[in-house]
């Protein structure tokens, strides 16, 4: 997982230089400071780089099973309020994003469930208020939301009917992006974040059969978008 991130921020790091000599060659068109607000929207893909402890089944271990959780995309919606020219407080929000679940090591389909992620950051906007490009980092929290559990059709024809039920989630929140001026108030962004989300699966089926999973989602979003500065 360490060396994910790390990769992963090697990535970004590189991006934000390159960015930045690229700036030293470009007129100023945008200008941030205090008050102005920062509204994006566009494509967000929440990416798990999902890991669990084995399944427990009735209170015991099965052995060479984890729990799976698919990629999906839905519209991203973010918001910066610039607190001056460099510091801002920003926030991630998006349509419902609904993620498949799976048994892996049992070969089975086990469910789905759809999350809001609401983010909430402290952003640093390094370069001069008036650059045209403007890389930015930011740290912060993250509340994890789900609902809508569904047990698997199939799964249930195996075991009989049931409930799904996956707890809420706090963690940490990093991010890094970029928006680049059109003009003074359109602008293109690109951004990714680093979600610590964890959270318990518990899969209750009226046979008596109880399947218990500690997964740790942790992923990364991305998204890229359109921009308007108010």
């Amino acid at each position: 997982m360490l060396k994910l991130l790390k990769d992963h921020f090697s990535f970004i790091s590189v991006l934000v230089l390159g960015i930045t000599g690229l700036m030293l060659l470009t007129p100023a068109v945008l200008a941030y400071e205090a008050g102005d607000i920062i509204v994006r929207a566009g494509v967000a893909s929440v990416q798990p780089v999902e890991d669990s402890d084995p399944l427990e089944i009735n209170g015991v271990a099965a052995a060479g099973t984890k729990a799976g959780v698919d990629n999906n995309e839905q519209l991203g919606l973010t918001l910066t309020w610039m607190l001056d020219a460099h510091w801002g407080i920003g926030v991630l929000a998006a349509t419902p994003f609904e993620h498949d679940l799976s048994a892996r090591g049992l070969g089975v389909d086990a469910g789905s469930v759809k999350q809001l992620p609401p983010t909430i950051t402290l952003q640093y906007f390094p370069m001069h208020a008036d650059c045209k490009f403007q890389p930015y980092v930011g740290l912060g929290v993250n509340y994890t939301k789900f609902f809508d559990e569904d047990i698997d059709s199939e799964l249930e024809g195996v075991l009989g009917a049931g409930d799904l039920e996956l707890d809420d989630s706090f963690g940490l929140a990093a991010q890094a992006g970029v928006d680049y001026a059109i003009n003074d108030h359109w602008l293109l962004n690109a951004s990714v974040w680093y979600l610590d989300i964890d959270t318990t699966a518990d899969f209750n089926f009226d046979s008596g059969v109880r399947v218990k999973a500690d997964v740790e989602v942790d992923p990364w979003v991305y998204m890229v978008g359109l921009g308007y500065k108010f």
